[in-house]
C-alpha cells in the first residue's frame, strides 16, 4: 500500500504540475450556482453581493490527495459593471498553492428588444507555488520551495436571452522558469469555453439549465470536456435545485472520468450545496471519490438600471 501511495504522489506533482500553476481547481465548483469561478465575465450580472465558500476535497481515502478552500465574493458596481475577488489556498501532496485574483466587468446592450448582452472582463492574479521538502527520502535537508507568480486573464461573455458563451484565456503571460526542473512548465496558459441555455417554466415554478465546459491546456495539449444538467424548483424565499455532472477527457471521447451528482438550497440569501464525484478510472479502486460543500450568501440591492446586468432566470 506504501508504494501505491508514493507512486501516487509521483503522479500527482508531475501530472499536476503544470495544473496547479495559477490555476484554481474547478472541479464542479461553478454548478454551485458560481459561474464566477469559470469566467469573470459573470461578475455583477444579477441583483447585487453574491459570496461563496467552497471546500472540494478529491481521492478521498488517499494521502496527500488533492485539498481545496475558496472563497469568492462578486458584486456589480454601478449599473453596467462588476468587480470580484477569489481568495483560494490549494494543497497537492507535497505542492501548495495560495493565491487571490481581482477581477473587473464591464456589461453592454446590444439589443433591448431580444435581450442581447456583450460582457468584457480582465483579471489580474497572484499565486504563491510551494514545494514541501521535509519528507524527500534522502538523507539529506533540503529548503522549501516556494515561488512568487502574478498573470492575468482575460474573458469574454455572449448572452442571448436565456442563452450564455464565453470564452476565456487564463494565465496570458509565460512563466520565468528557474534551473529547477527540466519538466517546470512556462506556458500556463489555459482556454476554457462554457455555455448554457436554461429552460425556463418547464412546469410551474421549475426551469432546467443544461451546460457545458471545455477546458484546455496549452502546454501539454490536455483538454477535458464537462456536461452538466441542473433543475431548479422555487419554494417560499428561494429554491431547491439538484444537478449531474459528466466528465470526460477528450482524448477519450465520451468513455467516463467522473460522474458527480449534486444538491443544493438557497433560502431567505443563504446557500447550501453538496456534490459527490465517482471516478470512473483505476484510481477508483483507492479512494472514496471526491466531496464538495459551498456555503454562500446572496444580499439583494436594488435592480439595475441596465439591462445587461440583469439575471435573466427566473432565480
Amino acid at each position: 500500500m506504501r508504494k501505491i501511495i508514493i507512486a501516487l504522489s509521483i503522479v500527482f506533482c508531475s501530472v499536476n504540475l503544470s495544473a496547479q500553476e495559477i490555476a484554481l481547481p474547478q472541479y464542479v465548483s461553478h454548478m454551485a450556482d458560481n459561474p464566477f469561478l469559470i469566467s469573470p465575465t459573470y461578475a455583477g450580472i444579477g441583483s447585487g453581493l453574491q459570496i461563496r465558500l467552497n471546500g472540494v476535497s478529491q481521492w478521498i481515502g488517499v494521502k496527500g490527495a488533492p485539498d481545496t478552500q475558496s472563497l469568492t465574493v462578486e458584486a456589480r458596481l454601478a449599473d453596467r459593471f462588476g468587480g470580484g475577488i477569489t481568495l483560494f489556498n490549494d494543497k497537492n501532496g507535497f505542492t501548495t498553492q495560495k493565491g487571490a485574483k481581482l477581477s473587473f466587468a464591464s456589461h453592454l446592450t446590444l439589443s433591448d428588444f431580444h435581450d442581447s448582452f456583450l460582457s468584457f472582463a480582465l483579471s489580474y492574479s497572484f499565486v504563491q507555488f510551494g514545494i514541501d521538502t521535509s519528507e524527500n527520502n534522502t538523507s539529506q535537508t533540503l529548503p522549501n520551495r516556494a515561488i512568487n507568480n502574478s498573470n492575468f486573464d482575460v474573458g469574454l461573455l455572449y448572452r442571448y436571452e436565456r442563452f450564455s458563451f464565453s470564452a476565456n484565456i487564463n494565465n496570458i503571460l509565460n512563466k520565468k522558469v528557474d534551473n529547477f526542473s527540466l519538466t517546470e512548465p512556462d506556458i500556463l496558459r489555459r482556454y476554457t469555453m462554457f455555455t448554457s441555455y436554461v429552460f425556463a417554466r418547464v412546469s410551474r415554478g421549475v426551469e432546467i439549465e443544461p451546460s457545458m465546459l471545455v477546458e484546455y491546456y496549452e502546454a501539454d495539449k490536455r483538454s477535458r470536456t464537462d456536461m452538466n444538467v441542473k433543475v431548479r424548483k422555487g419554494i417560499n424565499d428561494g429554491y431547491l435545485w439538484a444537478g449531474l455532472s459528466y466528465t470526460f477527457l477528450n482524448d477519450q471521447f465520451f468513455q467516463p472520468n467522473a460522474i458527480a451528482p449534486l444538491v443544493g438550497l438557497k433560502k431567505n440569501g443563504l446557500y447550501l450545496s453538496y456534490g459527490f464525484s465517482v471516478n470512473m478510472n483505476k484510481t477508483q479502486d483507492f479512494n472514496y471519490g471526491s466531496h464538495m460543500i459551498t456555503l454562500g450568501f446572496d444580499y439583494d440591492r436594488r435592480p439595475s438600471l441596465a439591462r445587461c446586468t440583469q439575471k435573466m432566470m427566473i432565480f
